[in-house]
């Protein structure tokens, strides 16, 4: 199959304007902020005055900006999804990063469509799915190894983004129904109450307590920083740190650390 360029792309995220910034000026190559509604960090929303100055910022710099609408969304937030859409195409940002397939059904923009992690990306058929279905970019599922990724990228002629960093979920990509069930607060709709991160008892079948206290649900936080060359090899073009939710300290950080990384790689491989 013949594969269309890649590009190669720090994503950092921002909760606010002030962190979008902070993350520009520390080398990203593209962010992801929340708006008003719709987003999977219903705590993570801003203002269309506030994203409108990170556009300008960015686009300074030749620098993107996308906005997670990444929510299962009911009938009656169809409409409000479309005017929001239409807002941020106005305003400049550059792809919409989407769960719902019902959002490619209303009357859009002309603007980039991202298919989120939420959306349960593993597998060669399903990201085709997604690329015929206009797609531009499919971001992976955080569990698939490195000989999975290498194998849809071989198969598939679309952008295809992948975490590097941050919090892991113990469940499938957007898989996770323990929020919804223990509380009503579905984390497809922007709300998951973590239970995993809480400390569990474990038993056997006779009553034995194996394990007190202890985050047994809990991953360790992603760090792919060993493994960037092989991520691009992959086929991987987009970079993607966790943290939505995250301050200002964290996101600068980390996103200087991994664009010294990839500056590395790129001045060392040119192709």
């Amino acid at each position: 199959m013949i594969q269309s360029p890649k590009i190669i792309e720090v994503l950092a995220p921002a909760k606010n304007k002030e962190i979008a910034i902070a993350a520009i000026d520390h080398g990203a190559d593209a962010v992801y902020i929340g708006a008003g509604q719709f987003g999977a960090r219903s705590a993570a929303g801003n203002s269309l005055e506030d994203i409108a100055d990170v556009v300008r910022y960015a686009h300074q710099f030749n620098v993107k900006v996308f906005v997670p609408m990444n929510t299962v969304l009911t009938d009656d937030q169809l409409a409000g999804a479309e005017k929001q859409i239409h807002a941020l195409y106005d305003i400049g940002v550059d792809a919409i990063i989407i769960q719902d397939m019902g959002i490619l059904k209303l009357n859009l923009p002309p603007v980039e469509i991202h298919a989120s992690t939420q959306t349960d990306n593993r597998t060669v058929q399903k990201v085709n799915f997604l690329r015929s279905a206009g797609i531009s970019r499919v971001v992976l599922a955080r569990e698939l190894t490195l000989k999975e990724i290498s194998h849809i990228s071989k198969e598939v002629d679309v952008e295809l983004e992948a975490f590097v960093h941050g919090a892991l979920c113990v469940s499938y990509s957007g898989q996770c129904y323990i929020s919804q069930a223990m509380t009503g607060r579905s984390a497809n709709r922007g709300e998951c109450a973590q239970y995993c991160r809480l400390p569990y008892q474990l038993y056997d079948a006779d009553g034995n307590i194996l394990a007190k206290n202890k985050h047994l649900l809990s991953l360790k936080d992603l760090d792919l920083s060993d493994h960037i060359e092989e991520l691009m090899d992959a086929g991987v073009s987009s970079l993607k740190i966790e943290g939505r939710l995250k301050e200002l300290d964290y996101v600068k950080n980390i996103t200087a650390f991994y664009r010294k990384k990839v500056d590395e790689i790129l001045l060392r491989r040119p192709d």
